[in-house]
């Protein structure tokens, strides 16, 4: 085969010898047909639109705005095509497919419902593999075949290739494993004994993997992205960085008083601030200025290939005056002029973001080939921060958290309940069931080894596809139908009929 089959031949979307067409198109087209992708418009992004009282993006939105701004950086990097052909590839519709598709596994209630469900997974039901929302996406779209029915999308080689952000498993592949690198790929850090924070397929997908990345062999060592997954990446971390300052200023969270001198306060006290120990930062981080010096300080530490003083200081004067003293400026009110403003900062972001965009055939560990530039790099950390300090640390989000991470918790527990009752077996949910057959027939041939575990270690293949099989049906789920499921569970929902709808 040459390099444009091997791409192809992963599942059975295309078969051998048929070349007609665009395979890739295919792809996309299946994954927005597909029940997952529509079940991102009932997933939360950031903050639940029911608490917000106006339209915020949710899993859906964001997904479509990263397949856009994909999209715009393989146009940008047309004149690289060389090099991209070396690399193995970058075509628009692989990549917007895999935009698509990279937030399918993403479980209810955001990036809190991804920490939840990875806890009890591996506290409470045993996982070595745990749950993570990038390996979750990973196994939908994979082709596994159970009684002769095909689960998942069955894509091309080259788009599930373009899925793996972090191509390797929470242990145990490659060998050497990522996390042991110095420096680690970014997400590959973690506990060096529990395995990666981030990573892209579970043990039971690890022989797809191999089989996408195949094509890659001698072009990416086995931890790096292709080509198409890092444009992806950066997408995704370009369109998080925007839209999310969009729907806070929005809903009235964030405000131009606290940001302005949060920065401002930075520059004036920097030299001050150089000379105070980590942990004195720390414990006075909630006084203006001293968090961003701790970001300073961070970004220092974990990415120095990139990150300087004099890039960082400019970087924060330009979001001061671009986001404080412009969109923050003058309060959101609903107007077409408020809308308008939005769009245009939006826009206007956006394409200064994608224009930095370069490829570089020997990126640093930390990096993938198709990088920002290194002024945008630190334009984006320091958006990120603003969105962190003054969204996500807020305690009015944290009340409304802690009660979602509560209801993940007790939904496990009852689901688990309900499946090891075995007086109700035959009235399992039929979903719930058909996943327990599935995962039995995963992990029927996997050893402690596969896990990373201790040689000679007894696996409860049984508790495995049990626990296997609720994270599955759980993380399947909207907010919406998480909330009435638990209701239902719990004896307080009175509508018998209507309750079938989560099942």
């Amino acid at each position: 085969m040459d390099l444009r089959e091997e791409r192809l031949f992963g599942g059975t979307a295309v078969a051998p010898g048929d070349l007609a067409g665009n395979p890739f198109r295919v792809d996309r087209d299946r994954i927005v047909a597909s029940p997952f992708f529509a079940r991102l418009g009932g997933v939360t992004q950031v903050i639940s639109p029911g608490g917000s009282g106006l339209l915020v993006h949710n899993r859906l939105t964001h997904s479509l705005k990263v397949a856009s701004v994909a999209r715009g950086i393989v146009e940008r990097l047309s004149g690289d095509r060389d090099l991209l052909d070396k690399l193995g590839g970058c075509d628009p519709d692989v990549v917007e497919a895999a935009a698509l598709a990279h937030d399918l596994g993403h479980p209810p209630f955001g990036h809190l419902g991804e920490r939840v469900l990875d806890r009890v997974a591996r506290e409470r039901l045993g996982l070595p593999d745990g749950f993570e929302g990038n390996a979750q996406s990973y196994r939908i779209v994979t082709g596994t075949r159970m009684d002769g029915k095909t689960i998942g999308l069955d894509l091309t080689a080259a788009v599930r290739a373009a899925l793996l952000k972090y191509p390797w498993t929470r242990r145990t592949y490659p060998d050497p494993h990522p996390r042991h690198l110095t420096p680690t790929p970014r997400g590959a850090g973690g506990d060096p004994m529990d395995g990666s924070a981030k990573f892209g397929a579970y043990v039971t997908e690890l022989a797809d993997l191999r089989q996408a990345r195949a094509p890659f062999a001698g072009r990416l060592a086995d931890w790096q992205q292709t080509a198409e997954a890092s444009v992806m990446d950066t997408a995704d971390d370009i369109t998080y960085a925007i839209h999310d300052l969009e729907d806070f200023h929005r809903v009235g969270v964030l405000q131009q008083g606290p940001v302005s001198t949060e920065l401002k306060a930075w520059r004036r006290d920097a030299a001050t601030l150089r000379g105070m120990s980590v942990e004195a930062l720390r414990a006075t981080s909630r006084r203006p200025g001293h968090s961003v010096e701790l970001l300073r300080r961070d970004l220092r530490r974990k990415d120095d290939w990139i990150c300087g003083d004099d890039a960082f200081e400019a970087a924060v004067e330009h979001v001061r005056q671009e986001l404080v003293d412009g969109l923050l400026a003058v309060p959101f009110d609903g107007s077409i002029d408020a809308e308008e403003t939005i769009a245009g900062f939006s826009a206007r972001w956006t394409r200064h973001l994608i224009d930095a965009i370069h490829v570089r055939p020997d990126p640093p560990v930390r990096s993938g080939h198709v990088l920002l530039g290194a002024a945008q790099w630190h334009e984006v950390q320091v958006l990120k921060f603003i969105h962190h300090r003054f969204v996500l640390e807020r305690p009015d989000l944290a009340l409304h958290q802690r009660g979602q991470a509560r209801l993940l918790v007790a939904l496990v527990d009852a689901l688990h309940a309900w499946l090891v009752d075995p007086d109700e077996e035959a009235r399992l949910p039929r979903r719930l069931h058909d996943l327990v057959e599935l995962a039995q027939s995963e992990v029927a041939e996997l050893t402690g080894e596969d896990y990373g575990l201790a040689p000679g270690t007894r696996l409860d293949t049984a508790a495995l596809a049990r626990g296997r099989a609720i994270v599955d049906f759980v993380a399947a789920l909207t907010d919406g139908q998480a909330v009435g499921l638990l209701e239902a569970l719990s004896g307080r929902s009175r509508q018998l009929w209507t309750d079938a709808f989560v099942l």
